[in-house]
C-alpha cells in the first residue's frame, strides 16, 4: 500500500472524534443564534464561475483562488468567500424584492495560500447578509449578532474593532487623489505598511498637511469619547458623516448592553475592495487572526444587476472552537451510548436486542447493537 495515500495535501486536514463534536457544537450554536434573529438559510455551490470573484468584484487576489476548467473550458473557482455568491443569489432570486432580505449560510471556503502562513486552505465559515437596508440600525444588528454568537458559544474575552471606509474615502476626496492611488493607498494602509504608504503619497501632488492626515489614519484608535474629538477635526462632509454614523452605532450597541465589547480603528480598511461603510473584526486572545469579520458593501450587488445596499459578516467556526479549547472552556458532553447485546447465532436474541435499541432511540437516546460473537474474536 502507498503510505502517501494516508496523508492529506498541505492546507487541509481530517477532523474527527472529540474535536469534531466540539466544532459541531459551535456550528449549531452559531446557526441557532443567527436563525433566532429571523435569518433564512441559503446554500450556494462550492464552486462558481471565475467572474463571481473577479478583480472588479473586489474579493481576494486571483493567485489565491483554486481555479480549474469544466468540460466547456469555462474557468471555475472553489468558493473563497461567501459574500459574492450570496449577492449573486439575491440578484437572481430576489431581483424585485424591495423589503430587506436576511440570509444565513454555513459551509467550507477555499483559499490557495502558502502553508508557511500557518493558515488552512479549507475553513468552515458561518455568516449572514442583510440586504436592502442602508441604515445604521442594520449595521448594529450585524455587530450584535456576532457578539451574541460568540457569547453563546461560551467565549467571553473578545473585542470587536470597528472602522469606517467612508472616513478614509472622504480624506482621499479632500486630497483629490485618483481612484487608482486611493485603492493602492487603501491596500497599503490595510496591510499596515506605513513606509510604502508614505512613499506613495510623496509621489502625489498634495499638501504636506493633507499627506499627514492620510498617513495618520492607520493610527486612529478611538473609544466613544474620542469620536467626538475626531468629528470636530474632520474637515470634509464625507468623513464627518462617517464619524457620526460610528457614534450612532455605538449608541445602538449600548442599548443592547454590547458597548463594552467594541472599540474603533479608523485604519481598518479591509483587503476586500467591495466594502463601502463600516468594517469590523472580532479578536480574541491567543488567536493569530480575527475570528469574525464583516462590513457594509452597498455597491457589490449592482455588479450582479441588483441595486441594493447590504451589510454582513462571517465567523471562522474552526478558530472559535480552537480558542474555546485553549481557554479551557468546557464543551457539552455527548450522551453515553447504551450497548444492547445479541448473539448472531440466536435469532430471538437479535430480535429482542433490536426492539430494545429501537425503543431507546425512540426516546432520543443513543443505542449500539453489539454482536457478542464478533466482539469475542
Amino acid at each position: 500500500m502507498n503510505k502517501n495515500l494516508l496523508h492529506t495535501p498541505d492546507g487541509v486536514r481530517d477532523i474527527y472524534g472529540k474535536e469534531y463534536d466540539n466544532i459541531k457544537f459551535v456550528r449549531n450554536t452559531i446557526s441557532t443564534v443567527i436563525e433566532n434573529y429571523g435569518y433564512t438559510e441559503i446554500q450556494t455551490p462550492s464552486f462558481e464561475f471565475f467572474d463571481v470573484f473577479s478583480k472588479e468584484v473586489g474579493t481576494i487576489p486571483s493567485k489565491e483562488l483554486y481555479k480549474f476548467f469544466d468540460k466547456d473550458n469555462e474557468t471555475l473557482v472553489l468558493r473563497p468567500d461567501f459574500t459574492p455568491p450570496v449577492c449573486r443569489c439575491a440578484a437572481k432570486y430576489f431581483m424585485d424584492e424591495n423589503k430587506p432580505i436576511r440570509l444565513t449560510y454555513t459551509g467550507q471556503t477555499f483559499q490557495n495560500i502558502s502553508s508557511l502562513q500557518g493558515k488552512l486552505s479549507e475553513t468552515l465559515q458561518q455568516g449572514a447578509e442583510l440586504i436592502g437596508d442602508p441604515t445604521v440600525f442594520a449595521d448594529a444588528e450585524m455587530v450584535s449578532i456576532v457578539i451574541d454568537c460568540l457569547l453563546e458559544t461560551g467565549l467571553e474575552n473578545f473585542r470587536i474593532s470597528i472602522g469606517e471606509v467612508d472616513y478614509f474615502k472622504g480624506l482621499c476626496k479632500e486630497a483629490d487623489l485618483s481612484e487608482e492611488t486611493e485603492n493602492e493607498l487603501r491596500s497599503l494602509i490595510s496591510s499596515k505598511n506605513p513606509i510604502a504608504a508614505a512613499e506613495l503619497l510623496n509621489s502625489c501632488d498634495i499638501k504636506e498637511e493633507m499627506r499627514e492626515k492620510l498617513l495618520k489614519v492607520s493610527d486612529i484608535f478611538a473609544d466613544h469619547g474620542m469620536l467626538s474629538e475626531l468629528l470636530d477635526s474632520a474637515e470634509n462632509d464625507i468623513s464627518r458623516e462617517a464619524v457620526k454614523r460610528l457614534m450612532k452605532l455605538y449608541d445602538l450597541l449600548k442599548l443592547r448592553g454590547f458597548d463594552k465589547y467594541v472599540s474603533f480603528d479608523l485604519g481598518m480598511l479591509s483587503k476586500y475592495g467591495y466594502y463601502t461603510g463600516i468594517v469590523f473584526k472580532a479578536y480574541a486572545p491567543s488567536a493569530g487572526s480575527p475570528v469574525a469579520t464583516g462590513g457594509r458593501y452597498d455597491k457589490l450587488l449592482s455588479y450582479f444587476g441588483k441595486d441594493a445596499p447590504a451589510v454582513g459578516f462571517v465567523i471562522q467556526t474552526d478558530d472559535v472552537e480552537k480558542i474555546l479549547e485553549r481557554q479551557e472552556i468546557s464543551f457539552p458532553e455527548k450522551e453515553e451510548i447504551t450497548e444492547v447485546y445479541f448473539n448472531e447465532s440466536d435469532e430471538e436474541s437479535y430480535k429482542k436486542a433490536l426492539e430494545a435499541a429501537s425503543a431507546l432511540r425512540g426516546l432520543g437516546q443513543r443505542a449500539l447493537l453489539v454482536n457478542l460473537t464478533r466482539e469475542k474474536r
